[in-house]
């Protein structure tokens, strides 16, 4: 990569000058975004907008526009096709406001670390000043928070059961999960079909895509095809909370096993397509083979602190079969794992010698667990029933190929100007327990000093509800990871990731928790109380008050309820822990 890297021509357009420098004359597609523009892998929008370029779109990007006006939004013109609108990397609500319901003072996506740079609700708000700047223009919507919004869901920091984001927003399409599919066949469609003039055609003509939703009226006929899933009613859930998790698990069910999902809003009804097949390991290499800058748009005056993080950071694949009751990363990538080929991460890897930026350092292989590349399930996925892959106990369809993952790494840190490879996103120590070569190579050769897990909590039964493996694992690999480190002369470290206030979990839990830490002199800082995101199993429970099974928990609903229980480890630590 030469100096050139420092021109905008070498990143999606954000301005008229350099949408000429490219040679084009308008755009077909304006993706708009909460978040800054970075050129990286991580970056959804850059992701999209690479890929449909690749395809041969003229994609230009709208990051972080001020939205009371339309002047940011309409300065590269009219695109041809659509404008795709997303919140960003976060729910736009999570990315405002903390588990106790205050104002954050950073943004991780934002120049600078300022937080404010985009609206409450920003779907919605962008989706509105788009329809003003553009109007007949469609209007797709997309990323986690239109993903997990996508039904009637529960909105922690309004206290209230909304429907779903594609009726708030008056979009015409919603493109749930990962979306490479699902908007190359909508800018398809509506390339062939150009001369198409009137609204209701249009939106006709997007109806029918895998991995989207889309909405009728009432009286309008669904269509044919196999028989639907049938969520409970908007109106349902409103008159008995309850029935928020029966249209959260078959949601969930369907995101495995496919087929059509529908649900009723006053006289709407909103149609859920089946997932949008995966990517295959060379469609996943093309595309991260694309020529991203790795850099934040030239035109920022100040870092962006995402960047520092993940500029050197590899995604080796997609999706998650741990099933977390509270994450809503591996609802939005899926059960399946979707891996690309050993001979793109390492490429990938390579070409980093290259950068002006680098420094030899690669700080993440991984994806949503990091040891669960090119996992796989022997079995039907479309006739599984679990919940998880992993819990209660390893599901013995569940292939992994742990060991060749640390060859991989291997190979990876013996390339010409790679000095260390770290994986940094994290592993599922219970599945590290079933392959102690990998495990024994991951803590020897490629933990610096730290290594994050997630054992979430101490209670066997709270564990349960979040669907994680019994804490006895978690001891057991403490007692490996010692043992591996000291036969390597290392002094390491585990940092543990733990939740207070999860639907369930009662005071006598975080003091059992608290007095284990103590024990061992453990003083942790990355102790997060429970936030109820939209569109989880764990939400459900907090809004209902009932577990998967229907059976009643006790939930701490206010913030001061849920205080008390944050504060516990304050008074065993005699400190706050960091509320991330």
């Amino acid at each position: 990569m030469n100096d050139s890297m420092n021109s905008s021509v070498d990143f999606l357009p954000m301005s008229v000058d350099e949408m000429r420098r490219l040679g084009w004359d308008c755009l077909d597609l304006l993706l708009v975004t909460g978040d800054a523009s970075v050129d990286h892998p991580t970056s959804g929008t850059a992701l999209l907008g690479r890929w449909l370029v690749a395809h041969g779109f003229r994609v230009g990007v709208v990051a972080q526009p001020d939205w009371r006006r339309v002047d940011d939004f309409a300065a590269m013109g009219r695109p041809r096709l659509f404008a795709g609108v997303t919140a960003g990397s976060l729910d736009s609500m999570l990315a405002h406001y903390t588990a106790f319901r205050k104002k954050r003072s950073d943004d991780a996506r934002t120049p600078g670390g300022r937080a404010g740079a985009r609206p409450n609700m920003a779907t919605i708000v962008y989706t509105n000043v788009v329809r003003h700047a553009f109007p007949g223009l469609p209007v797709i919507i997309g990323g986690i928070e239109a993903s997990m919004r996508r039904a009637t869901h529960y909105d922690f920091w309004k206290d209230a059961i909304r429907r779903s984001i594609l009726l708030d927003s008056k979009a015409d399409l919603l493109v749930y999960g990962m979306a490479e599919r699902a908007l190359l066949e909508a800018a398809n469609r509506l390339r062939e079909r150009e001369g198409l003039r009137e609204y209701g055609d249009i939106r006709n003509l997007l109806r029918g895509i895998e991995g989207t939703a889309w909405a009728i009226g009432d009286g309008d006929d669904i269509p044919a095809g196999v028989a639907p899933l049938r969520l409970p009613s908007h109106e349902e859930i409103l008159a008995d909370r309850k029935k928020l998790m029966d249209a959260t698990l078959l949601l969930e069910r369907q995101a495995l096993t496919g087929g059509r999902a529908i649900q009723r809003s006053g006289n709407r009804v909103t149609v859920f397509e089946p997932p949008a097949k995966p990517l295959g390991t060379e469609e996943m290499d093309f595309l991260y083979s694309l020529p991203f800058a790795r850099r934040a748009h030239p035109s920022y005056d100040r870092p962006i602190p995402e960047v520092a993080v993940t500029q050197f950071s590899v995604t080796s694949h997609r999706g998650c079969g741990g099933g977390c009751s509270f994450c809503s990363l591996a609802l939005h990538q899926g059960r399946l794992i979707q891996s690309r080929s050993g001979d793109s991460i390492l490429a990938e890897i390579a070409s980093f010698v290259s950068h002006p930026d680098w420094r030899g350092s690669v700080t993440d292989v991984g994806g949503p667990s990091a040891n669960m590349w090119r996992a796989a399930c022997g079995g039907d996925p479309r006739k599984c029933r679990r919940p998880s892959c992993l819990v209660p106990t390893l599901c013995p369809h569940f292939r992994t190929d742990q060991s060749g993952l640390a060859d991989l790494l291997r190979a990876a840190s013996r390339l010409p100007g790679v000095r260390h490879v770290r994986v940094a996103s994290g592993i599922r120590h219970d599945l590290a327990l079933a392959d102690e070569k990998y495990l024994r190579a991951v803590v020897r050769e490629f933990t610096g000093g730290q290594l994050k897990l997630a054992p979430e909590h101490r209670s066997d039964r709270v564990l349960a509800l979040m669907r994680k493996p019994p804490f006895a694992l978690f001891e057991r690999f403490l007692s490996l990871f010692g043992r591996f480190s000291k036969e390597a002369g290392k002094e390491q470290y585990i940092v543990p990731y733990l939740i207070s206030a999860f639907p369930g979990c009662t005071l006598d839990d975080m003091r059992a928790l608290a007095r284990w830490l103590k024990d061992r002199r453990w003083s942790p800082r990355q102790v997060q109380c429970f936030i109820p995101t939209p569109g989880t199993i764990a939400t459900a429970m907090y809004c209902a008050g009932i577990d998967a099974e229907g059976n009643g928990i006790p939930v701490a609903r206010t913030d001061a309820e849920r205080l008390r229980q944050h504060r516990i480890l304050v008074a065993a630590f005699g400190r706050k822990p960091e509320r991330k």
